[in-house]
């Protein structure tokens, strides 16, 4: 791909053999009845649609939206040039209603079909993608929580694309404690409520995509409790119900845009509530409950933008490498080891190249299965099946959001270092995506507090625990003991699963003794996990490759040979974190 080329080529050959063959998810969605109709060729030609609206659409817009920018003028924000088009073009084809319910006018389509069309999206243009990328979510959310009336005015419209949704959490003085929030809301005699107050870093909180807005907002009720215990969600849009009918304003004013480092095609506002009409979603005081599904939706999100990053900064380097000759292996040069695709590069570049695609394709077999698992906590046909699910997505969705969103940024920064000083200059396009690449550390919850949520609320609470993955990769060890091609690699996921289980129990221990333990671990623990679980997904990946697939045989061996080895550092910087005063007094 030479330089200032826009195609983005969609990697359907790696998503069919994680669909198929990693997952089999054609056998499963035969035993679910939502989606017992649909399979392999159907879904491979949803794939494939997709991947060409992607490259058609998107991607000739997304180095131009970022040299314009969004333009902000007396209160309104106008999106790049072709976006507000290309948004239209999304919501003929139908792209919102993919896996929303058919009730609501969806096409009941798995999740696991979402997250594919997701890391597309902003493979080939993330800041578009901010602009419909919590539509999902604000359904799910309204489909759980809204009253009856709520669900059959709006979400027929968010389902199809006519509207679209923000989230509006953060506040100036409230950033990751959302206890701080100040946004109040008052009851009014007809049930509405009115909002007073601001909301920053609000993505698409103004555009011109679509003419209504729909915005779901926390705020304090005058009786509210202090802290997290007294948020309370309103749905507020930009435009509201006439009682003679029809639409108008609602008192919802964009104030500003940020200026930012990426995504710069995406509007980051500040909106302000003057007296807004809007209206309760859910109870009173529980509106960090509700705004959960959202938000556990749009973290799924925000990793598979890791792995969209990932995915086209390593296909931008490697199309780099093969028209430069320097890059090319000298003739004395023995040639770097690893996967197809990385040899017959000069050593270093064939190391990078190698190193790219090994984690970029063990990220994108971990995402989809997170999707998958999405579909089988919705749909499996047993509660003890359901329930299975529910509790690895719930382990999963942490390291995702955080281990992809730190891998997309440092995988990027990689692959600008094989263009050389070419990877520098904007005409190349891989400087692009290292500065959008590193917001998905920040938002949807910071890489820190996903570390947080892992490690003391998923595995040290009482009743919690990581068994339910340890479980899993246990018995992948298991199964690929009895396949030559993935033995080697079984003996080491095992010895893994021991140590990273070592780890845990330790923890605990010493966490009852030492509170602040686990604030010093978290981060170093969750990518512990996610390291290991890399692993499992490339002993996975070598056991039920076909001899069509070989090349993945050898990325499996290249991932223990050298990523592997991350686990390994993790693991000292977690037992580094134990007090020394506290284990001479404790042993």
């Amino acid at each position: 791909m030479s330089a200032g080329r826009p195609r983005y080529e969609a990697p359907l050959r790696d998503i069919g053999f994680v669909l198929e063959q990693w997952l089999d998810a054609p056998s499963d969605w035969k035993r679910m009845p939502a989606y017992e109709s649909l399979d392999a060729p159907t879904a491979r030609m949803i794939c494939e649609a997709a991947g060409q609206f992607c490259g058609d659409v998107l991607a000739p817009l997304n180095g131009g939206g970022d040299l314009q920018g969004c333009a902000f003028d007396g209160g309104t924000v106008r999106t790049p040039d072709g976006f507000a088009a290309a948004y239209r073009a999304y919501v003929e084809a139908g792209w919102p209603a993919l896996a929303c319910d058919p009730a609501d006018g969806g096409q009941g389509l798995p999740e696991l079909l979402d997250a594919v069309l997701n890391e597309m999206i902003v493979s080939s243009n993330h800041a578009w993608a901010m602009y419909p990328g919590l539509l999902r979510g604000a359904c799910l959310c309204l489909r759980a929580h809204a009253p009856q009336w709520i669900r059959e005015t709006y979400l027929p419209h968010l389902v199809r694309g006519d509207w679209l949704a923000t989230m509006c959490l953060t506040e100036p003085q409230a950033g990751s404690d959302l206890g701080l929030l100040r946004t109040r809301a008052r009851a009014c005699e007809d049930g509405s409520h009115r909002i007073e107050g601001s909301k920053i870093f609000i993505s698409g909180g103004d555009h011109d995509l679509t003419e209504n807005i729909v915005h779901l907002v926390l705020a304090r009720l005058p009786d509210a409790p202090s802290g997290t215990k007294g948020l309370s969600l309103f749905l507020v849009p930009k435009r509201i119900p006439r009682d003679e009918g029809g639409w108008e304003p609602n008192a919802v004013h964009c104030d500003g845009i940020e200026s930012k480092m990426g995504i710069k095609g995406s509007a980051t506002c500040t909106l302000r509530f003057e007296d807004a009409r809007g209206w309760l979603v859910g109870e009173p005081h529980r509106g960090l409950a509700a705004m959960f599904v959202m938000m556990n939706s749009a973290r799924l999100h925000v990793g598979l933008q890791g792995l969209g990053h990932a995915e086209m900064a390593y296909r931008l380097a490697l199309d780099h490498a093969r028209e430069r000759l320097e890059a090319r292996a000298l003739p004395r040069a023995e040639g770097a080891r690893g996967p197809a695709g990385a040899a017959g590069f000069h050593a270093p570049v064939g190391r990078m190249l190698a190193d790219l695609r090994v984690w970029t394709e063990g990220m994108r077999a971990l995402g989809y299965w997170a999707g998958h698992l999405l579909d089988q906590a919705a749909h499996a046909p047993d509660e003890a099946g359901r329930a299975r699910a529910r509790d690895l997505a719930a382990l999963l969705t942490p390291v995702i959001k955080s281990f992809f969103t730190e891998r997309g940024f440092s995988l990027a920064s990689e692959a600008l270092q094989v263009f050389g000083g070419y990877g520098y200059v904007r005409e190349y396009r891989i400087e692009q995506i290292v500065r959008d690449s590193r917001v998905a550390m920040i938002y949807e919850g910071t890489n820190q507090i996903q570390a947080m949520d892992l490690l003391r609320r998923k595995v040290l609470a009482p009743g919690a625990g990581l068994e339910p993955l340890l479980e899993v990769l246990r018995a992948e060890a298991a199964a690929a003991r009895a396949s030559a091609p993935a033995r080697p690699l079984a003996e080491a996921l095992q010895a893994w699963c021991e140590r990273l289980d070592d780890a845990t129990r330790a923890l605990a221990a010493d966490a009852a003794i030492d509170p602040g333990l686990p604030a010093r671990a978290a981060e170093d623990y969750l990518r512990l996990v996610g390291t290991v679980a890399l692993a499992f997904a490339w002993c996975r990946a070598a056991r039920v490759a076909t001899a069509a697939f070989e090349d993945k045989r050898e990325s499996a061996r290249h991932f223990f040979r050298y990523g592997l080895l991350d686990a390994e550092h993790w693991l000292r910087r977690i037992q580094a974190a134990r007090d020394p005063e506290i284990q001479r007094r404790h042993p």
